[in-house]
Formats: C-alpha cells, sequence, structure tokens
C-alpha cells in the first residue's frame, strides 16, 4: 500500500492555493458530469455521482455549482462530451504510473501527457502494460489526532474495512470497492472526520527509489495531476520516509 501512501502524503502536505483549488473545482466538475451521464443524477442511485458530490463538497464548492455540473450531465443544460481514457506508462527507476484523463480532445490528451512523461525521464506504455499491478480499492485518511485510534479501528472493521495502516501522521483505512460507502458513512456516524476519501487504483506490489529517481517520479506525478484533463494519478513508487519529507517540503 505504500505506493499509494507515500504519493498521498506528499500531495496533502502541500500548500493549498487558490490556483491548486481551480484546478481542483475544475476536475471535480468534470466527474460530477460524467457521473451524472453514466448513471443518472440521483445521487442514491448513483453511486459514483455519490461521491463525486460528497468529494465536492468536502472541497468547499458551492452547491449551485455541484447542481449545475450535474444537469450538464444529465443534458438538463449544455455541457461538453468528456470521455474517459486510462494512459499507462513509466517513471524513472521502473516505476509503473496509470493516468486516469477526462477530456473533449484524445489527441492533445495523449500528446501532452506523453510529453510529461518524456520531460521525466519516463515513457507512455501500450493499453494494458502495467494495469495489472493495480486493484480497486476504497482509501480513507484519517489524521491523527482527529479520533481516537480504538474508535477508528472498531468502527472501519466493524463497517467493513479490510484493514487500517498506521502511517507517521494518519490512518490509512483501506476498503474493496463495494464496502466503501458504508465504511465512509459509518465514520461520518461516528463523527470521525476524513482527510481525504476515494476509490482508488493502489499497486500490488511497490517499486523503491530514491535520491534523484525519487524526485524524478515525484516531479512527473506532480506535473500529471496538475494537468487540467488528468483525474486521478496511480504508481507504485515506493519512497523512503527521508525522500517523502524531502520531496513535501
Amino acid at each position: 500500500m505504500s505506493g499509494h501512501s507515500k504519493w498521498s502524503t506528499i500531495k496533502h502536505k502541500k500548500a493549498a492555493t487558490d490556483a491548486k483549488r481551480g484546478k481542483l473545482f475544475t476536475k471535480l466538475i468534470k466527474e460530477l458530469t460524467v457521473a451524472a451521464r453514466m448513471g443518472g443524477g440521483d445521487i442514491n442511485g448513483n453511486p459514483r455521482l455519490r461521491t463525486a458530490v460528497q468529494t465536492a463538497r468536502a472541497a468547499s464548492m458551492p452547491s449551485e455549482n455541484i447542481e449545475r455540473a450535474i444537469k450538464k450531465g444529465t443534458g438538463e443544460l449544455e455541457g461538453v462530451h468528456y470521455e474517459e481514457v486510462a494512459y499507462e506508462g513509466y517513471g524513472a527507476g521502473g516505476v509503473a504510473i496509470i493516468v486516469n484523463v477526462l477530456t473533449d480532445n484524445r489527441n492533445r490528451s495523449v500528446a501532452e501527457i506523453r510529453k510529461l512523461f518524456e520531460r521525466r525521464g519516463g515513457n507512455m506504455g501500450a493499453a494494458g502494460c502495467v494495469a495489472w499491478m493495480f486493484k480497486k480499492k476504497g482509501v480513507l485518511a484519517v489524521e491523527k489526532g482527529k479520533a481516537d485510534e480504538e474508535k477508528i479501528i472498531d468502527v472501519a472493521l466493524e463497517a467493513g474495512a479490510d484493514d487500517v495502516h498506521d502511517h507517521a501522521e494518519y490512518f490509512e483505512i483501506v476498503t474493496a470497492p463495494d464496502t466503501f460507502d458504508d465504511v465512509r458513512d459509518a465514520l461520518q456516524n461516528a463523527k470521525i472526520e476524513t482527510a481525504s476519501a476515494e476509490v482508488a487504483l493502489v499497486p500490488d506490489t511497490t517499486v523503491s527509489v530514491s535520491g534523484k529517481d525519487a524526485e524524478h517520479v515525484v516531479k512527473l506525478l506532480d506535473e500529471l495531476d496538475d494537468h487540467d484533463d488528468v483525474q486521478t494519478v496511480a504508481s507504485n513508487a515506493d519512497l523512503s520516509n527521508a525522500d517523502t519529507d524531502r520531496l513535501s517540503a
């Protein structure tokens, strides 16, 4: 799990600037629109939309923005048609990377994503070249000090979580995708605040990278994550604690 955890730690530690917030809202609006288009506008009957709405609310997105994005997805308002694409490749040190994209121009996206890979010493591969290394998991993070450790573990496991990992600054709760909503709701009902909650691609095994390779990998992941068309980035990079702290600064 460390590949996901270390990258998540670095992202959590980066300051939330207005520019970053604007990019986050753009990504969330795309996800809301696509989720509503694919599964309808009722959050009770559309788990993907429900997750997107809760994520948007947690990011303090105004309700009118959320409603407008959903109506664009259902066709009540005119909107852009986004296509879902996954790009796969390798970063420095042989790290496997999957980039999930929502785009209205596939040719533009693939060219720009490939350029980012190449600039940081990596390369894009064929579809399926690294996907087999990852599985979908629900991943929730609770910052230490927000709730009692025993309570977090009891609530999470009773709701169906697979495991709870103790990291330096937070607890990571791992679930199967189909129990993710149950665990998130149980934590919410127990008044346990989550710093993040998502269904993510988590690697089965990891690749240790350090020094310059670690720096190139983190810069690539950061630049991919910052791209307007990119929704999520997953990798199997395993960074040392020292590199994680250094690259989070």
